[in-house]
């Protein structure tokens, strides 16, 4: 048997964490052969809670799972990490201006990339869920000054997830004949979901998104939208946000970190934007069509941007610059 992957979820008591454990622990993440140590951390009043979450997982009987940690202690969490899925966040409240959510964020992620730097490996590869996600990310990757840049990455997967989906329910086909949907910039509803590259699988026969629908009064309209405002229509039904869709999105995200992406498949996730080629400000944490291979990713270079797409771009990059340049200024007085 493999060595245990030692895998941290924090937030681990909440809703997300609920639906996502389950997958990692049976191994649709790092593979059936693949032993698990689970480290879960969470604030200190939800550590009853959390017994119960550690009481299920050992009622699953699942054979990759070697241990189960819960913990409220930086230290002890994030502790020789391969990897680090951060859910956990400060969740906006009613009457709450972003910049508040901002400020007590920066507090949690400026520590927690600190415990990252102490205590995880070098190689550890770094996920960040829990909102405002790319600049949380930022924050995180600032604080651990070890760690290479390109191991943090945020989730914008449930975006290009929902993305694909919406175009399969178009077109009545299954969501995996859809592929190279993007979502550039934030995780927020400035977004933009582009499919001007997007491929689909039509009658055997592969087409561009924009020649299948023939419609691109709704690709350039509702289809954004719906996207876009996704998350607030669940909340609205549900009275909940997004869990099961988003710890779906999670693992796939994880897993092709871990695994590489298919030939000729690109995903989207948001990275650091050094060195990118669609004219993104550097130093921002910006979802870009990836490929991963050997646990690093890559742009995808060369892709044509047009007029529409450029206005859309910018508007999301100018958002998430703004969102760092306050975040930043709370980060030396956190």
């Amino acid at each position: 048997m493999a060595e245990p992957v030692r895998v941290l979820v924090t937030g681990a008591a909440g809703q997300i964490a609920y639906s996502l454990l389950y997958s990692i622990a049976k191994g649709d993440v790092f593979g059936k052969d693949q032993p698990l140590i689970l480290v879960l951390l969470d604030i200190t009043p939800m550590m009853t809670v959390l017994e119960g979450v550690v009481m299920e997982l050992q009622d699953c009987a699942l054979p990759l799972l070697r241990e189960v940690i819960p913990t409220d202690k930086e230290e002890v969490a994030f502790k020789d990490l391969d990897i680090a899925i951060l859910v956990g966040s400060m969740p906006r409240r009613e009457g709450m201006e972003r910049k508040d959510l901002l400020k007590a964020n920066v507090k949690i992620f400026k520590s927690q990339g600190a415990a990252l730097d102490k205590y995880a490996k070098k190689t550890v590869k770094v996920v960040v869920v829990g909102n405002p996600a790319n600049t949380n990310c930022l924050i995180a990757s600032k604080s651990a000054p070890s760690i290479p840049k390109e191991n943090f990455s945020c989730l914008t997967r449930l975006d290009h997830n929902r993305a694909k989906s919406q175009i399969a329910l178009k077109l009545g086909v299954t969501a995996n004949d859809v592929k190279n949907v993007i979502i550039w910039g934030n995780h927020s509803s400035t977004q933009y979901p582009d499919v001007n590259h997007a491929k689909v699988n039509v009658k055997g026969k592969e087409v561009g998104v924009y020649e299948a629908i023939k419609d691109d009064s709704w690709l350039k309209g509702d289809f954004i939208l719906t996207v876009q405002q996704r998350g607030a229509a669940v909340i609205k039904a549900r009275k909940l946000s997004s869990a099961m869709s988003a710890a779906k999105a999670i693992c796939d995200h994880v897993r092709d970190i871990w695994f590489g992406t298919p030939a000729g498949e690109f995903v989207s996730m948001g990275v650091i934007s050094d060195g990118n080629s669609y004219g993104v400000p550097e130093d921002l944490l910006y979802s870009f069509p990836v490929v991963i291979k050997d646990k690093s990713w890559k742009f995808v270079e060369g892709l044509p941007i047009n007029d529409f797409s450029r206005e859309k771009m910018d508007l999301t990059a100018k958002e998430l610059a703004e969102e760092k340049e306050t975040a930043v200024e709370f980060l030396s007085s956190a």
